[in-house]
């Protein structure tokens, strides 16, 4: 876990023009190569929230709109806040059927308080990118009496534990740092630690965590196109990335016909505002 503090403090340090940006080259890689999630947990997140029918959702981050979508088709309507241009123009696109979910190109530290408040705040995959005690306090913020925070994290995809011990030579070649594996048991502890920061906040209660462990098969090139939405694989210099990724096509294909099994939990969690 001190690692992954180590990461977001890193995250909290960069200024907000920055973090705005970073995904900004990498958004339709991350539209067709990011996992979406479980139907059954967001039918959970749901009924744990208790939200009505007509419940109105404020999301943070919504990327390229791979949680909006889910959310959108039970009708209830949406606010969708994503600081990222190509992001935005992407979700938008992508939610052109649903005239109830609206967009606004911005971050949750800059938006501005809107009434009437919500039902819930959703974040996926994205909460970790707000520093906590102001996403925290902010959404609790724009949350009506006993609202409720919903987290879904989809954890990082990676090839299951027999596949990832063949391709780890390759990264002790190109980049040892990142030659480290997360079995599930070490994924729930993230996601556990990441959720419990809702708690800590004094904002929050009664918090309800589920999980689902999900296998999908990745074609080379989408699982090569999924490593480059990935933080710690942007932050290497396009060299290292360039020779990392062509050893990484050229195993794959040589050792498992251009496709391999693939391994993460999808994570719920559902708090509900003091």
């Amino acid at each position: 876990m001190e690692e992954l503090e180590a990461q977001l403090k890193k995250i909290y340090a960069q200024d907000l023009e920055k973090r705005r940006n970073w995904y900004s080259n990498v958004a339709s890689a991350y539209d067709q190569a990011r996992p979406r999630y479980p139907i059954e947990l967001v039918n959970r997140a749901v009924e744990i929230a208790q939200l009505p029918d007509r419940a109105r959702i404020l999301e943070l981050g919504c990327g390229p709109g791979n949680a909006t979508g889910a959310f959108a088709k039970l009708g209830f309507s949406l606010l969708c806040l994503e600081p990222s241009r190509e992001a935005c123009e992407k979700a938008r696109k992508n939610c052109a059927s649903y005239p109830q979910v609206k967009f606004q190109e911005t971050t949750f530290e800059e938006w501005e308080l809107a009434s009437p408040k919500f039902d819930a705040v959703l974040a996926a995959t994205s909460f970790h990118w707000i520093d906590p005690q102001i996403g925290c306090n902010k959404s609790a913020e724009a949350l009506k009496d006993r609202g409720s925070l919903i987290l879904l994290w989809n954890m990082t995809p990676q090839p299951i534990y027999p596949v990832y011990q063949d391709l780890e030579p390759i990264y002790q070649i190109h980049a040892p740092s990142l030659a480290r594996y997360e079995n599930k048991s070490t994924q729930a502890q993230i996601a556990e630690h990441l959720g419990e920061k809702a708690i800590a906040s004094g904002k929050f209660v009664n918090l309800v965590s589920e999980q689902v462990l999900c296998e999908v098969i990745y074609s080379v090139d989408n699982f090569l196109l999924f490593l480059s939405t990935l933080s710690v694989y942007l932050n290497l210099d396009v060299e290292t990335r360039t020779a990392l990724f062509r050893d990484l096509r050229e195993k794959i294909v040589a050792d498992y016909d251009g496709s391999i099994p693939i391994q993460y939990l999808s994570v719920l969690q559902v708090a509900e505002k003091v």
